[in-house]
């Protein structure tokens, strides 16, 4: 199954933790991939890898999607052209997969700050994926397979990168509706769960304590969840779970303690980091970010460019290399592990 492998900012650990993890795969697997990059780059990430001793894959042996740069990339150092470099490489990506030539996209980390100085105003790749396929309902997924118990966290964020303070204007219920039913209609497809438990979780601490603490939960957030439950009889919405304690059932899962039983099939979190530090705590090497309700399948690792550490040799490649598996098993459809081993 072919897939699109973006360098993502090519002054960041991208280039280094694609090489480290392509040297894990069999030459059959890497040979299905197309790298959307600069050989150059791929090339120097390479020498430095193996003067300071790391395993990676020869660039020479890479089907590259060839990017050529005016100016030499300084790794650790961001600029107009590695930011320039890395939409190129993701649009390039985009546009292959649109076109039907892979099955899906694994984007490598970008610099939003670089990718402004170069004039591209988006705040993330998701949102340039959801502009190129014209997609107008697109939804941040983050997958962590539990290397203890293989029980896969699966975390869905209602809103991504906005301000906190713009937050609460952003919840909607019609935001909520489009949310959940790509939620539901990602675990039917992708987990075979046709009767999946979902919790939501409260935007205000301890879910607003009856209005004391914040109005959202009383004022639209329960309404809204007893109308989703009658729109979804065979899909058991939990909540509002008080946020603080919404994650203690996710946390026994991962860790195989005997109280796993309230961990759910899916977390609903309204905000970015209300969902992503539980995921990055419990999960930060194995977690993968995929875009739901595309018409390909997109997977990222779960970190950023690493910038104060790009070209020391020391980007740990295992959130890529989860990345690649992801992508390969949504794309073929497989059953996930649903419960703890």
């Amino acid at each position: 199954m072919s897939l699109a492998l973006t360098l993502g900012d090519p002054a960041g650990i991208g280039p280094e933790i694609l090489l480290k993890a392509l040297a894990h795969l069999p030459a059959e697997v890497v040979g299905q991939f197309f790298i959307s990059g600069t050989q150059r780059v791929l090339q120097d990430t390479y020498t430095r890898l193996c003067q300071q001793g790391q395993a990676a894959i020869d660039p020479a042996v890479l089907q590259i999607w060839e990017h050529p740069l005016d100016e030499a990339i300084v790794p650790g150092q961001p600029s107009v052209v590695s930011g320039a470099a890395s939409f190129v490489y993701l649009e390039t990506a985009i546009r292959r997969a649109i076109a039907g030539e892979v099955a899906g996209i694994v984007t490598a980390p970008v610099s939003k700050a670089s990718w402004q100085a170069a004039g591209y105003h988006f705040p993330g790749q998701t949102e340039v994926l959801a502009y190129f396929t014209g997609t107008a309902n697109v939804g941040m997924v983050f997958l962590g397979r539990s290397p203890v118990t293989n029980w896969v966290l699966t975390t869905l964020l209602a809103t991504t990168h906005i301000p906190l303070q713009d937050v609460p204007k952003a919840l909607t219920p019609e935001r909520l509706n489009e949310k959940l039913a790509l939620l539901v209609q990602f675990l039917r497809e992708r987990r075979h769960l046709e009767r999946p438990r979902i919790a939501v979780a409260g935007l205000n601490p301890h879910s607003g304590e009856q209005g004391h603490l914040g109005q959202e939960e009383v004022m639209w957030l329960i309404p809204w969840l007893a109308a989703a439950q009658q729109q979804y009889p065979q899909v058991e919405l939990i909540g509002p779970v008080p946020p603080d304690t919404l994650w203690i059932g996710a946390a026994d899962a991962w860790w195989g303690r005997l109280s796993s039983a309230t961990a759910y099939d899916a977390y609903l979190a309204l905000y970015h980091d209300q969902g992503l530090i539980p995921v990055k705590m419990l999960a930060f090497r194995e977690a993968v970010n995929t875009t739901i309700g595309l018409p390909f399948i997109r997977t990222s690792p779960d970190h950023g460019t690493a910038f104060d550490i790009a070209g020391t040799g020391v980007a740990d490649p295992q959130s890529f290399l989860a990345a690649i598996a992801w992508a390969q098993t949504l794309s073929k459809g497989s059953v996930f592990p649903l419960t703890p081993a």
